[in-house]
């Protein structure tokens, strides 16, 4: 596991910015792009060296990402899966353009193939395949039969509450996130907590006033566990909670700093994505890994396939995850 001193080498800082950035210290003055670069190194660092090739190269592959590069840092999970995605491109062969709003494509007319990732409305989906381009999603589904790569969420929200029932608690809450398409289209629901609503109901633990919705923020997550510790006395709040990523994780975890509530004495939290910061918070994160690193790679993958004519059906490629057990629960 790389270090906090390992960071701030690679990132020309001090270990106190890459602990406070790596914490998400909202005193901290730092520029943008010093948090970007920790970030990325943060969650570069965390991968195995991929062998550039010396061949060649193949072509040039747009990297699209759903979200700006301002909100990337927000929730690093989708820097990660485009990270990997830039690795695995290097490795075989082509070059690669990153485009964080998807009309820049229009000034791109000689490219391989697509790789988007994130979520999109069908009438984005539809802009993309107006390219007649090689196309593969990563973290989203769409109605066509495209190549995608998406994640075994329902199972991981499951195995959660399982694992909480098993420390002994019967009150679990959930503080999740919404989304909307860039489009304004409309917006994405997350299955996390269909499945978390859903799942509980089924073990007849399930309240609705235990759930709280934002936006996938530490901000949003911090002000919702906040309202959770309001709106509830301690008899009847949740001994749990459910995070829909570590961003809002954190986030609680402030909250619950700010309320002199112990973590996990008083209240057990997970959250989901292990992005790089978790293991460097107090108390560190119980969270579920998201195995960003294949999936970003993966897509990669499908979408070489495409474009060296190797395959013509449609793949769909579903990464498992693993909750990594820490000092929050």
């Amino acid at each position: 596991m790389a270090t906090l001193k390992d960071i701030a080498q690679e990132a020309n800082v001090s270990t106190s910015t890459v602990s406070r950035v790596l914490n998400y210290d909202s005193t901290l003055s730092v520029g943008e792009e010093t948090k970007k670069r920790i970030f990325e190194v943060a969650e570069a660092l965390e991968y195995k060296n991929l062998k550039k090739s010396t061949s060649k190269k193949k072509g040039t592959i747009a990297i699209v990402n759903w979200v700006s590069e301002a909100e990337e840092l927000n929730d690093i999970y989708y820097m990660s899966i485009r990270l990997s995605a830039e690795s695995k491109a290097q490795a075989l062969g082509y070059n690669f353009i990153r485009v964080y709003n998807q009309d820049e494509l229009i000034n791109h007319d000689k490219l391989s193939g697509i790789l988007a990732i994130g979520k999109y409305s069908q009438h984005q989906v539809d802009h993309f395949l107006e390219k007649n381009l090689p196309l593969c999603f990563v973290d989203f589904k769409p109605q066509q039969d495209i190549d995608c790569v998406l994640v075994n969420f329902k199972n991981a929200v499951k195995q959660n509450i399982d694992y909480l029932i098993d420390q002994g608690h019967s009150r679990i809450g959930f503080i999740g996130g919404e989304e909307s398409f860039s489009d304004g289209t409309g917006n994405w629901i997350d299955p996390r907590e269909k499945t978390a609503r859903e799942y509980l109901k089924r073990k007849r633990l399930y309240k609705a006033d235990y759930f709280y919705i934002g936006a996938f923020r530490v901000e949003d997550g911090k002000k919702n566990m906040l309202k959770a510790l309001d709106n509830l006395s301690e008899e009847e709040r949740p001994a749990a909670f459910l995070a829909a990523n570590d961003a809002i994780a954190i986030g609680c975890l402030k909250a619950l700093y700010e309320k002199n509530i112990k973590v996990p004495e008083d209240i057990s939290l997970i959250g989901f994505n292990d992005i790089s910061t978790a293991k460097y918070i107090t108390p560190s994160l119980t969270t579920v890994k998201v195995y960003t690193e294949e999936m970003g790679s993966s897509g990669i993958q499908l979408l070489h396939e495409r474009i060296q004519g190797e395959r013509q059906g449609a793949k769909t490629v579903i990464t498992s995850t693993k909750l990594i057990i820490r000092e929050s629960t």
